[in-house]
């Protein structure tokens, strides 16, 4: 009998596991995928990393997470700088002098501010949808061109119909400064994030292609203790009725040039181009493959967001107050399993950065491991 089964060998589920063996816990790992490392699972096509499930930039503020994630991985100096590309029109992310130069013409911070400010006045009192809030935050041209499009089309709705609080704060900044995250530490791990998790999951038993759900008695009487990184509603056979999610598909296609736009990603702000946005994989290693070589082709996956639908990926927690106090019953139902531990995106109902994981993970191990 094993000390632990852990369900999933995402990010939660491989550091878990990874802490446990080193602890001298007997462990083993399931996964219903044909692959390790979940949703940043990495595959090489013509030399390029691509990542199957979306984008995914590591970045963290968290010294803990960065040293822990440096033992698995070596991480390059990829710094995200996305595109937003409207009508052809194409603009600096997130919002800075360079967007507020192309937007307006202006040229000193004081004059970007002052056209900021002009616009924030339409909206007077609190605002009652995500359109007033983003208006009374970054003003109505920015909110038309590089807001209104994108946000419809990840949500699936009107913005006069999603609540203000999904737009809590729009950065804006008044410095030629485009690097998206506000965090220390930023990279991606070379050699693709399947290789980091490989690393974390060396020496520790794995069966992949085995679905936990479909026999958890079984599963669970092989060992003393389980770690279920799968939807928590799916655990209890949605006995309460289904979480939300939005999810996301890609068209994936591989090019005979060697540059398609020059950029990992390029958001689609306008509402009419279907897709929210394209990544263009090989410029998450500056467009080079593991020997320092120029690579001739490119991958590109064009993202478009939908509506979940069972049988679909689940990504992201729809966490409105509907969902919220539905997750707050299955959360009551997941203390009466005292033998089962519920960690992860799916199995917390949560979005959930990759390092947040990570610090999950480490945190829960500390817990219950000792």
């Amino acid at each position: 009998m094993y000390d632990y089964l852990v369900v999933g060998a995402g990010l939660y589920g491989a550091v878990f596991a990874r802490e446990a063996v080193d602890r001298g816990y007997s462990v083993l790992v399931i996964d219903k995928r044909d692959h390790v490392a979940g949703n940043v699972y990495t595959e090489k096509v013509e030399g390029i990393h691509v990542h199957k499930y979306g984008a995914h930039i590591f970045h963290t503020n968290n010294e803990e997470v960065w040293r822990y994630v440096n033992r698995f991985a070596a991480f390059n100096r990829f710094t995200n700088s996305p595109v937003a590309n409207y009508k052809g029109e194409l603009y600096s992310m997130p919002f800075n002098m360079y967007t507020f130069n192309k937007m307006w013409g202006v040229v000193t911070p004081e004059e970007a501010k002052a056209k900021i400010d002009e616009q924030r006045k339409e909206i007077t009192g609190e605002p009652k949808n995500l359109e007033e809030q983003a208006i009374s935050l970054v003003g109505r041209d920015i909110y038309e061109k590089l807001v209104k499009g994108y946000t419809e089309k990840q949500w699936g709705r009107d913005c006069k119909e999603l609540p203000a609080f999904i737009i809590k704060r729009l950065p804006v900044r008044l410095t030629f400064d485009n690097n998206y995250f506000n965090a220390l530490y930023q990279g991606i791990p070379m050699g693709g994030y399947t290789k980091m998790v490989e690393n974390m999951l060396s020496g520790i038993e794995v069966r992949l292609g085995e679905d936990y759900l479909k026999d958890k008695e079984g599963w669970n009487a092989l060992a003393k203790k389980v770690v279920y990184t799968g939807a928590i509603d799916a655990y209890f056979d949605f006995a309460l009725g289904n979480l939300e999610y939005r999810s996301v598909r890609f068209e994936n296609e591989l090019l005979d040039i060697p540059n398609f736009q020059g950029n990992a990603a390029v958001n689609y702000t306008d509402r009419e181009t279907p897709w929210t946005r394209i990544i263009e994989h090989k410029w998450f290693e500056f467009g080079k493959d593991e020997e320092g070589k120029d690579l001739p082709k490119t991958v590109i996956s064009r993202e478009y967001s939908s509506e979940w639908k069972p049988g679909d990926e689940p990504y992201y927690p729809v966490n409105d107050e509907k969902n919220g106090a539905l997750y707050a019953k299955y959360k009551e139902l997941a203390k009466e399993e005292e033998k089962v531990v519920f960690g992860g995106r799916l199995g917390e109902y949560k979005y959930y950065d990759m390092d947040a994981v990570i610090a999950s993970a480490l945190g829960k191990s500390k817990e219950i491991l000792g």
